[in-house]
């Protein structure tokens, strides 16, 4: 039976948590550094802290996602210290790692099962220095991670409460362990960040959050030297990209790792979502095209998926739909499959194909959830009786991938006099979006501005985000007061499809605001 708490706003809010924390944590599944300890008397050794040659190297291998060779070289290496922080550490990121990018559910039984092994191995640990408390923290983390994304929630935010509270005490002991800072300034300014309608169930855990906090946190770990400093920069420039609009930096660290490791799968993937969020279609393909594939490397399914928008950003209908359902295919999760057969449904609309087109409009409704917000509006869609418009969808298409000239020349066909509210919303927020994306300022603005006095309280996103970029603009240009006003405005809002991601920008941005 489900516990009460299971109801209402508290497991979407720790959804809306824990899936924003997941992308960071399968990306940079922390590992315990060099330091220096002048200023923290309780650690014997610089030793105390870190990880054996052995140990790096069999993480060096999980970074670049080859999960095998990676557990080949930890059973060499636990064969000489079985129980020791570091070797329970590594293994467990190797386990959490494929298990949040496989999302195999067969998998979870057996992950949390050892987790708790680890954590039992290490509570009596008498292991000196930093490592087995921070250890335990980040296994704890992963399991909370883990038991929230395959639907145990209740236990989820318990281990969630325990990880932060750990962490916490983890960073006072021994304050220049720049792992703890890296993992508690990501905690900190990820529930720093949720949405207010959420607030009062972390509240309810006692997990404080702090944008600026957890910002300094990662800078600090990000900055300065260590042995597992990449990961702190990665998380730092997601974050920075994500929620303070520095898209151009994070580009150039990703570009740069990339280019410094061609054989870390890691990278590619990084570098192909950022070129994807940038609106970069070409070189998101690129890296897409070139990134390094053969034995031991970790089957990543949703890289097909994410081609597959590419593919229909470029107007390659049957491309993207072989993508498509090659992901479906080889994906055993539930996440992005109602996303799947949303954009096979376009791919084969837009080609004029109806029928196939009725197919996989059915097969939305057939299986997956609705905890993404991708798949919550492929549902949405479904459930609604106002069908689409192809030029929109087409113009939308167009803009998404970056093709903002192209995309303009479509909506000149447009004719919005008779039609639906959604469709006379949606065509000047694409204009200002395609005039933003070209740099011509004032026409966005314009367009922008026009878009939220149509929208008024609709439940569509079209003017919570044109608000949201207004915020932005006036941010760049001083305009401090008008910012916060657009970026209030976009919380008001009633709601709508993107309305968690929506308020945790708007509220970031607030919070980076003089007052």
């Amino acid at each position: 039976m489900a516990h009460p708490l299971a109801s209402a706003h508290s497991p979407s809010g720790l959804r809306l948590l824990l899936g924003l924390l997941l992308v960071l944590l399968t990306t940079a599944a922390a590992s315990p550094p060099q330091h220096d300890t002048a200023q923290a008397p309780e650690t014997t050794s610089a030793a105390a802290g870190s990880l054996t040659p052995g140990l790096r190297r069999a993480y060096a291998e999980l970074l670049k996602l080859r999960v095998e060779p990676a557990r080949q070289l930890l059973q060499e290496e636990a064969k000489r210290a079985p129980g020791s922080a570091g070797t329970l550490l590594v293994a467990d990121c190797i386990d959490f790692t494929e298990l949040m990018i496989r999302q195999d559910a067969s998998r979870y039984e057996a992950v949390v099962a050892a987790q708790d092994r680890r954590l039992a191995q290490l509570e009596k640990s008498r292991e000196a220095g930093p490592l087995p408390a921070y250890a335990r923290a980040e296994i704890r983390l992963h399991q909370a991670a883990a038991q929230v994304t395959y639907q145990h929630e209740i236990q989820g935010a318990w281990s969630l409460r325990q990880a932060y509270q750990q962490m916490q005490a983890v960073v006072k002991a021994y304050p220049d362990f720049l792992p703890a800072r890296k993992t508690l300034g990501m905690c900190q300014f990820m529930i720093g960040s949720v949405p207010e309608g959420y607030r009062w169930f972390l509240k309810l855990l006692g997990l404080p959050g702090s944008v600026e906090a957890g910002v300094q946190n990662l800078r600090r770990a990000a900055q300065q030297p260590h042995d597992f400093q990449p990961e702190a920069r990665i998380i730092l420039a997601l974050v920075q990209e994500t929620y303070f609009k520095q898209g151009e930096e994070s580009a150039r660290l990703v570009q740069q790792l990339a280019t410094q490791q061609p054989d870390n799968l890691l990278y590619s993937y990084l570098l192909l979502s950022l070129n994807k969020r940038l609106h970069r279609t070409d070189a998101a393909l690129a890296a897409y095209r070139s990134r390094p594939t053969g034995a031991g490397y970790l089957p990543i399914p949703y890289l097909h998926h994410m081609a597959a928008d590419l593919l229909l950003y470029q107007g390659q209908y049957a491309a993207s739909g072989r993508a498509n359902q090659q992901f479906l295919q080889d994906y055993p999760g539930v996440h992005y499959r109602k996303d799947a057969a949303f954009k096979l449904y376009l791919a084969a609309w837009l080609s004029g194909d109806d029928k196939t087109a009725e197919r996989y409009r059915q097969q939305i409704n057939q299986g997956g959830r609705t905890v993404v917000e991708e798949d919550a509006y492929a549902q949405r869609f479904f459930e609604g009786q106002l069908p689409l418009n192809r030029t929109l969808t087409r113009a939308r298409l167009q803009i998404d991938g970056g093709y903002y000239r192209p995309a303009l020349a479509t909506l000149r066909g447009f004719s919005a006099a008779t039609g639906p509210l959604r469709d006379r919303l949606e065509e000047p927020y694409r204009r200002a979006r395609a005039y933003h994306g070209l740099g011509r300022l004032d026409s966005a603005r314009l367009y922008y501005t026009r878009t939220i006095a149509l929208a008024g309280k609709a439940p569509y996103y079209f003017g919570p985000q044109s608000a949201l970029q207004m915020g932005y603009l006036c941010q760049a240009d001083g305009q401090l007061n008008m910012a916060r006003l657009y970026f209030q405005k976009a919380l008001d809002s009633p709601k709508h499809e993107y309305k968690n991601s929506t308020d945790a920008k708007a509220k970031v941005a607030l919070a980076g605001l003089p007052r």
